[in-house]
This record gives structure tokens, C-alpha cells and sequence, in this order.
């Protein structure tokens, strides 16, 4: 068995297709599907099951992509070892980040460690204040960034930065006419949500439940994945939602959403590392880059 056979597998089981597969990781689909067969053949297992044109992992498979993921990670960290022998000219940094921070305070941190480490293979991976906690700890993510509190023995947090919550609905909205609008407003007006989960969601909540506000009362109208997509929800609907204001200046400079006279709770955006793990230079590096202020 070889590490590529290893990352072939892992990265069909992933996406359990094999062209999408096979694009991920520069190979051809017979490629791809000739290196599981030959897998399959040589330990007398049944990796995926063949339903018509789709593949399914099998129960046998579920068990070994546990285990072959964790060969590659530790394969990974082996790599990166020595990379860092080389003056960081070779290796890979894979950062987790939730939506907001990937989506407007990041990226120009990632464009100046980029430029400073070009040879560095740098990766960055969204999703919610859960996913990107669990990628730390499994050791899929080298660093990952939070918004808001988490509570994971295994991690330190640090704080990077901070982040305001602004309520904001359509110019057609009520609300937009200005004031505070009474509670009973507040639980009777339909609101668009981010999903549970959501650093965003979160606080919001919290800050509601330290005003008096049941959360339980509100009318959720609709959940949506991202901020783009609630922005753009509101601007035709008589929906109000809370959202960073690094997501929302724009729509509200341009009139398109007004700013609700109503809980702006302040967050901090976190860093997450392993206690117990290693930090490569590369993570070490980047870890200072953000904690500066200001580039």
C-alpha cells in the first residue's frame, strides 16, 4: 500500500465520485478508478459499492477512511517537518475559518503571508464555529479562526480581533423609519437566521437572552447559509436579520439595508491551535501575522 493509493482512496470516499476525485488531485478517472480496483483486489476488500453510475462507500470503507486519514495527517506532519529544515521553500498550511472572518477579515492576511511564503501551499476551508473547532482537533486544520466563545479543553484561543452584530432590514421595512422597536415587535417580526452552529447565530441569541428576550419566541422565517444570502434576502422582504458589520457596511452605505436602532453586541474573532500539537513554522508565522493589529 502507498500513499497515493492512500490519497486516492480518501479523496473518492470524500466526494464518492470519481471524476470529482480524480480533479482534485491532478489524475485522470481511470487512473483514479484503476488504484482503487487494484486496492480492492490486492486485500480482498470491497471498498465502494457501484450503484449504477454513482459509488458508495461501504461499511468496510467507512472503517479504513478513519484510519487512512489519519496515516495521510501524520504523513502531512512528517512533510512539514521538513519544510521547515528547508526555510519554509516547500510545505502546506491548511487553515479552517468560519464565514465571516474567511469572508472579509482574512483574506488580506493570507495575500501577505502569501507573498512572504509563495512556496508555502496554503488552503483555506469555510464552515461553521463547529466545523472549523472539530477540523483543529482532528489535525485537519493546522490553524483555525472563530467568531465568538468556544469551549474545547484541547484548544487554546486566542483573540485576534474584535466584531460588531448589527440588526438590518429593507428600506420598506418599519423599522427603517428609526427608534428601538418595542419587544413585542421584536418577537413578533419574522427574521432570517443563520444556522445553528453559526458563531453569528450564537451571539446573537446570547445577547437576546441577556436583554430578556426568549429565543425560543422568535419567528424564524427562514435559515440560510451565509451572510450574502441573507443580505440578499432582506432587500425584499419585511424580514429584519443580525449580521457582522463587515458583511453588512456595504448594503447599508448603499441604502439598501437600513441599521436597526437594537442590540450590537460586540464578538471577538479567535485563533485555534492544539495544545498538545506542534506548530509549523508556517502556522507559527501566519499566527503572528494575524495577531497584528494592522497591516
Amino acid at each position: 500500500m502507498t500513499f497515493e493509493q492512500l490519497a486516492i482512496f480518501v479523496a473518492v470516499a470524500e466526494r464518492e465520485h470519481l471524476t470529482k476525485a480524480a480533479a482534485s488531485i491532478n489524475l485522470t478517472p481511470s487512473a483514479v478508478s484503476t488504484a482503487i480496483k487494484n486496492l480492492e483486489h490486492h486485500y480482498g476488500v470491497e471498498l465502494f459499492h457501484r450503484v449504477g453510475r454513482r459509488i458508495e462507500l461501504t461499511e468496510s470503507g467507512r472503517i479504513f477512511l478513519g484510519e487512512a486519514k489519519s496515516l495521510l495527517s501524520r504523513a502531512r506532519a512528517a512533510e512539514l517537518v521538513l519544510s521547515e529544515l528547508g526555510g519554509m521553500r516547500r510545505g502546506a498550511l491548511s487553515v479552517f475559518a468560519s464565514q465571516t472572518i474567511a469572508s472579509y477579515w482574512l483574506p488580506s492576511r493570507l495575500m501577505r503571508f502569501h507573498a512572504s511564503h509563495p512556496g508555502i501551499d496554503l488552503t483555506l476551508t469555510i464552515g461553521n464555529t463547529r466545523t472549523v473547532a472539530d477540523a483543529v482537533i482532528s489535525g485537519e486544520a493546522d490553524v483555525g479562526f472563530v467568531e465568538g466563545d468556544i469551549d474545547e479543553p484541547a484548544l487554546a484561543a486566542s483573540v485576534v480581533a474584535q466584531d460588531e452584530l448589527v440588526v438590518v432590514v429593507s428600506a420598506s421595512h418599519p423599522w427603517a423609519r428609526g427608534g428601538t422597536p418595542p419587544s413585542d415587535e421584536l418577537v413578533a417580526a419574522p427574521w432570517v437566521m443563520r444556522e445553528i452552529g453559526s458563531g453569528t447565530r450564537s451571539v446573537f441569541e446570547d445577547a437576546l437572552v441577556e436583554m430578556g428576550i426568549k429565543v425560543g419566541d422568535l419567528t424564524i422565517a427562514m435559515v440560510l447559509p451565509s451572510n450574502e444570502a441573507i443580505l440578499a434576502a432582506l432587500e425584499d422582504s419585511l424580514c429584519a436579520a443580525s449580521v457582522s458589520r463587515l458583511a453588512a457596511q456595504q448594503h447599508i452605505e448603499a441604502g439598501k439595508l437600513i441599521e436597526v436602532d437594537f442590540c450590537r453586541p460586540v464578538r471577538e474573532f479567535r485563533l485555534l491551535n492544539h495544545k498538545e500539537r506542534h506548530n509549523s513554522r508556517a502556522a507559527s508565522t501566519l499566527i503572528e501575522m494575524c495577531r497584528v493589529k494592522k497591516l
